[in-house]
């Protein structure tokens, strides 16, 4: 019994320590193309993208106007009373940068990740698309691309390079919390797979 339980903690540990690692990691640089860039979203405040939210759109037009992709999909609904949706504003400000309407789609019914994709999925199959690249924070991409992927989204996810979580100090708290969010989905995802097999 004492050796199951010493190797469970050190499977325990090594699975941390690759998730952590994978977590920290994760991205491309958006060298290849895709069909569209689906934009994760983040928080509005009146109109406006916050600093999050304003570094995923900025990458998202920087794709856009490199061609590595012809369509930017938003992401978001309104968060309680708000008078915009977070996709709305992401639009906005795309269209300020000089995107074409006709380039961008938006979803305005989803508030989490997971929503955001299945969303963006239904308004993407009326275009045909085959691949996305996914536009956020770096540290939140690991498990976005494995949300996007277990929905038969084909993803890769390109971190954006103006991100608010500039020093170590915003970082690590947003590092912590999609490290235990990635392993808490990883180990939902193992259990789920195993009650499959079983039943």
């Amino acid at each position: 019994m004492k050796r199951l339980i010493k190797l469970v903690m050190i499977i325990a540990v090594l699975f941390a320590f690759v998730s952590a690692y994978q977590v920290w990691t994760y991205g491309v640089d958006g060298g290849e193309k895709a069909d569209a860039a689906i934009v994760l979203g983040a928080a509005q405040w009146n109109g406006s993208p916050s600093p999050v939210f304003h570094g995923r759109i900025k990458e998202a037009i920087d794709l856009y106007e490199k061609g590595y992709v012809e369509y930017l999909i938003f992401t978001g609904g309104k968060n309680g009373d708000a008078a915009f949706s977070e996709a709305e504003v992401g639009k906005n400000t795309a269209m300020e940068a000089g995107v074409p309407e006709e380039n961008i789609l938006v979803e305005e019914n989803s508030l989490m990740t997971e929503e955001n994709l299945e969303e963006a999925k239904k308004i993407a199959k009326k275009k045909s698309f085959q691949n996305y690249f996914l536009v956020s924070d770096q540290y939140h991409l690991k498990r976005a691309v494995e949300m996007a992927e277990d929905i038969g989204i084909k993803a890769e996810g390109v971190p954006t390079q103006y991100s608010a979580y500039k020093t170590m100090e915003t970082k690590a708290p947003f590092f912590l919390k999609e490290w235990v969010h990635y392993m808490g989905y990883e180990v939902k995802n193992t259990f789920e797979n195993i009650e499959s097999m079983i039943s």
